[in-house]
């Protein structure tokens, strides 16, 4: 196994992490959602209006072919869009930051006193990890839940499989087919499709529903990711200006196109 040689090659693995290029799909129209459907939707949306912050130690690895990178450090994550990771050195230190809020994406290697920054969009997204996803769907996602797109194109219930009963969901920018419990709406896998590219989220969940973590696969296999959160801490409340971050004015800033 190979693991990451200092601060800089972390940086890149983290922020990027970059598969082949993501085109952005046109969208199907709108159609009516009625029935089993709607109510499942209506469910979705209320599990996600229920969140409202996260605070916990993460531990992430990622894996893209041979090369396996692990990092460790404090997470934070607001809705609807806003998120913080910093890594931790061995010795506690914070060395890179990751930031996600108001619009804006901003990552700073403070071992390197370098910055990329850019506008939290599909757009960026696509770019940067070849999945056209929302800035809600991310934070979503590490909260446990599925987000319904705010541009919702159609909805179906489709048929039970192994993992149990699903809806297929056709926003603006990405089909979301989620593995969930209609009752409950605590999803327990979401596949998301863009342009020619598709990932999913599996959670990891006790007995009781309460969340662990979550597992990352892209790229047919070829990257996978994996998110074990400590001292996971839901709605304790996390201030918004806890997520901006401004990278030194001597930084070696570059734009995220």
């Amino acid at each position: 196994m190979r693991r990451a040689s200092g601060p800089k090659r972390l940086s890149s693995a983290l922020v990027g992490l970059l598969l082949t290029g993501c085109a952005i799909a046109l969208p199907p129209p709108h159609a009516a959602i009625e029935g089993d459907a709607r109510r499942v939707v209506d469910r979705l949306t209320e599990r996600w209006q229920e969140f409202h912050d996260l605070r916990a130690l993460a531990d992430i690895t990622l894996k893209r072919g041979s090369d396996r990178q692990r990092v460790s450090g404090v997470l934070l994550a607001r809705a609807p869009a806003s998120v913080r990771f910093e890594a931790l050195s061995p010795f506690g230190q914070p060395f890179l930051f990751v930031a996600m809020h108001e619009g804006r994406i901003t990552a700073y290697n403070a071992a390197t006193n370098e910055a990329r920054v850019g506008t939290a969009s599909v757009e960026s997204a696509a770019e940067l990890i070849s999945l056209p996803v929302e800035p809600e769907d991310l934070v979503a996602l590490l909260s446990g839940r599925a987000a319904p797109p705010r541009d919702l194109r159609t909805a179906e219930i489709l048929p039970p499989d192994e993992m149990g009963p699903s809806i297929n969901l056709v926003g603006r920018y990405n089909r979301q087919r989620v593995w969930l419990d209609f009752e409950t709406g605590i999803a327990r896998q979401i596949t998301i499709t863009g342009g020619r590219t598709e990932a999913t989220v599996t959670f990891q969940r006790a007995t009781d529903g309460a969340l662990g973590g979550l597992d990352v696969t892209a790229g047919n296999g070829y990257v996978t990711g994996a998110v074990r959160y400590r001292s996971l801490a839901l709605n304790a409340g996390v201030e918004p200006e806890r997520f901006a971050l401004t990278p030194p004015k001597d930084a070696k800033i570059q734009s995220i196109r």
